[in-house]
């Protein structure tokens, strides 16, 4: 038999080991797993040490959705690999220069359709970093505009499918991942949109934010057509990978397969189809797909323990007992996901939480938010919780947006100046998620015309 602790002390004991060991710089994947471990040694019974960790981790290596990660990463990396998302901003850049603060525009404009190709937020900041804001620093543009759009604009990738962290979501909630993914398009659209329309009205109201490129150097509209022409094959491919998830011809994991094999074509037609490229797109893929199974992994038994010990009950208590009724609840659980955000990695927050939160929203009922079903509200909450999941990337002092940036930005730029730059955006965020929040409709109506 193992110790006799009460719920409430094991939740405080499990909980504050692995904020304490995080803090300290170790990898999540290791911690989850490795806290797990030491507790089923010291509390759980001989029986559960030799089932709980096969039963919870077997599962998810069976899981036929979760093949469309590697599909999808193996894709967003063969077109980068291949050039053609900076051949991709550079045709929306000379559309759009023009405008004031038009650089800044094309970048979330770029990031959006990046989004659609990419899922995986690292990869978007990154390479938009390198590209756009050594473009927007030349024209004199603000610091804080130019990063702050790169960072809001990379987050989109969490949101716009094919999103990987929705793909997980879906696994984890079992709910249907071209539901999440159809959910997910309106809101993601608007937080877009919202992040134009900042970065314009800044730049209309003081220029010298954002100048527009000088009369001389842009191209006229025969040559924008020919640029829109280049950019057919890769926003094809996504229509394609899209319009097959959409109309419900394929599986989520089909359309991967289907977006893998057009990768190649694109590649192949711009001439950067190359055993160099290919083998880069597979180291890229490799690394990413291992480290979001290994997280899963780990936080799949922490999370595992707790619920066998009696952890989801005594959360569904604690709210319920709170007295802040369904929607305190939710706007609860909203404030410890942004929490939860400035410190741990968006897998591990999704592991850790989903699978205590959405019994309790469930169990809160559809009417008490004004919706239809069940099927509404666990569709409506999968998608708020992706939205939040943006936010983390944006939160001081440990959002990953803001390192990435840090880390192709120039070295005189300082990190505050970066957090600085993240806050308007986050604060567009929160206004996103309140409109998710408060007209559900945003949510749930594209889902209705495609599936009825």
């Amino acid at each position: 038999m193992g110790l006799d602790i009460s719920i409430g002390w094991l939740t405080l004991l499990m909980f504050g080991s692995l904020l304490m060991l995080l803090m300290a710089g170790l990898p999540l994947a290791f911690v989850t797993g490795g806290l797990a471990c030491v507790f089923l040694f010291l509390i759980g019974d001989s029986w559960q040490i030799l089932n709980i960790v096969p039963s919870r981790i077997f599962p998810l290596m069976t899981d036929y959705q979760l093949s469309a990660i590697p599909l999808f990463i193996f894709m967003a990396a063969m077109l980068e690999r291949a050039g053609l998302i900076n051949q991709m901003f550079d045709a929306i850049y000379k559309l759009l220069g023009g405008v004031k603060g038009g650089l800044a525009s094309a970048t979330i404009i770029a990031s959006t359709v990046l989004a659609a190709m990419v899922g995986v937020i690292g990869a978007a900041v990154v390479t938009m970093g390198i590209i756009a804001l050594p473009a927007m620093l030349r024209r004199n543009y603000d610091t804080k505009i130019a990063m702050g759009s790169i960072m809001a604009g990379g987050t989109l990738g969490i949101l716009i499918p094919p999103s990987i962290l929705a793909i997980i979501y879906a696994v984890v909630a079992e709910q249907s991942v071209g539901e999440l993914f159809i959910g997910a398009v309106i809101p993601g659209l608007m937080l877009s949109s919202l992040y134009i329309a900042y970065v314009t009205i800044m730049c209309y109201i003081d220029p010298e934010k954002g100048p527009a490129i000088p009369e001389d150097e842009r191209i006229t509209m025969r040559e924008k057509f020919s640029l829109m022409g280049e950019l057919a094959a890769p926003i094809i491919l996504i229509i394609t990978v899209l319009g097959v998830i959409f109309s419900g011809a394929a599986t989520p994991v089909e359309a991967a397969g289907i977006g893998t094999f057009g990768s190649f074509i694109v590649a192949a037609l711009h001439g950067r189809l190359t055993w160099p490229v290919v083998r880069a797109a597979c180291v890229t893929t490799l690394k990413a797909s291992a480290m979001v199974i290994w997280i899963m992994f780990g936080a799949t038994i922490f999370v595992g323990l707790y619920v066998l010990e009696g952890g989801q009950q005594f959360v569904t208590d604690a709210l319920t007992d709170s007295g802040l009724g369904p929607w305190g609840i939710l706007i609860l659980m909203q404030v410890i996901l942004v929490f939860l955000g400035m410190f741990l990695d968006w897998v591990g927050i999704l592991l850790l939480c989903v699978p205590i939160f959405v019994p309790i929203i469930k169990g809160l009922g559809a009417a008490f938010f004004g919706l239809d079903s069940p099927d509404d509200l666990a569709l409506w909450f999968g998608v708020l919780y992706l939205v939040n999941m943006q936010m983390s990337f944006l939160s001081p002092p440990f959002g990953y947006a803001l390192f990435y940036l840090r880390g192709v930005a120039p070295a005189e730029i300082p990190m505050t100046d970066i957090f600085k730059s993240a806050l308007p955006f986050l604060a567009l965020q929160i206004v996103g998620l309140a409109l998710c929040m408060w007209f559900p409709e945003i949510v749930i109506w594209l889902p209705r015309q495609v599936y009825g």
